[in-house]
């Protein structure tokens, strides 16, 4: 029988980690919850992108408790101030505290508060709660797919199978987020996608599209341009779920690869190929 993986010098245990995950992101929905319209007003940030006061409130409270219980891990948040285009450390936690602002600021209901851990600079777990759904998902989630497939390993050791669904783009609903004007590489990727996938769905929230694959809502999905706070929870969860996660060339995704594919290994890797074609 295998021993509880461990991460980090002072040898803390996943499943305390995931616990202190779980508290901090608690803090953070229910001060949501009631929160005024006031806390959701956008602005815009220099880069162009949408943020509102309920973003740095949600991010400060939630970055406390984990200062608090985990003191020897730094927090990395979307709001936080730090040098543009910086590494990630190779153990910290991600924070996106509302991934789809754009989404939340006119009331839609795709938009989450997505943390992750991160140990050896790859995602070691994941917590991906969404408010206005009143769900939540996070790595010690018992995968629930069905194959005949080769198992594969997740984080806590244990064997995984590879996930059912479609596998190959022809038959495949993928989900698209970051994707830019049609004139753009991003755009011109989705003109492909929308000529040779089954279905396209864009649903302006990184980790719900990782979590759609996960829960099946979609076959596959594609995140351009994303940082490294918006897709570490879902690519925990997916990982530990059995689904495969690659960059644009294929190779098991790495944090700022400016493509992130997630599906069954033969649809990933088609969808990787195609990314390699018209992403340059």
């Amino acid at each position: 029988m295998r021993n509880e993986p461990v991460v980090g010098s002072d040898r803390e245990p996943l499943a305390r980690l995931l616990g202190i995950a779980e508290a901090a992101v608690d803090a953070g929905v229910r001060w949501l919850a009631e929160a005024g319209d006031e806390w959701s007003r956008r602005r815009f940030k220099a880069s162009g992108e949408e943020v509102t006061a309920a973003d740095a409130e949600v991010e400060r409270r939630i970055t406390r408790v984990l200062r608090e219980h985990a003191p020897g891990i730094p927090v990395v948040g979307e709001e936080t101030d730090r040098e543009e285009g910086g590494s990630v450390p190779p153990r910290c936690w991600l924070l996106d505290p509302i991934d789809g602002t754009m989404n939340f600021t006119r009331g839609a209901p795709l938009h989450a508060v997505s943390l992750g851990l991160v140990d050896g600079g790859e995602p070691a777990l994941g917590v991906v709660h969404a408010p206005a759904l009143d769900r939540r998902w996070s790595t010690d989630t018992a995968p629930d797919t069905d194959t005949d497939t080769a198992p594969d390993t997740d984080t806590a050791g244990r064997d995984v199978p590879e996930p059912s669904g479609a596998r190959e783009l022809s038959r495949a609903v993928v989900g698209v987020t970051g994707a830019g004007g049609g004139d753009s590489p991003s755009g011109r990727l989705l003109a492909a996608l929308l000529e040779r996938a089954y279905r396209v769905r864009m649903q302006g929230c990184m980790s719900l599209d990782l979590i759609g694959v996960a829960e099946g809502w979609l076959d596959a999905c594609v995140c351009v341009g994303a940082k490294p706070w918006d897709v570490a929870a879902g690519a925990a969860l997916l990982r530990h779920r059995g689904w495969t996660v690659l960059d644009g060339d294929g190779r098991p995704y790495a944090f700022g690869a400016p493509v992130l594919v997630a599906g069954s290994g033969p649809l990933a890797r088609e969808l990787a190929a195609l990314c390699r074609a018209r992403i340059r």
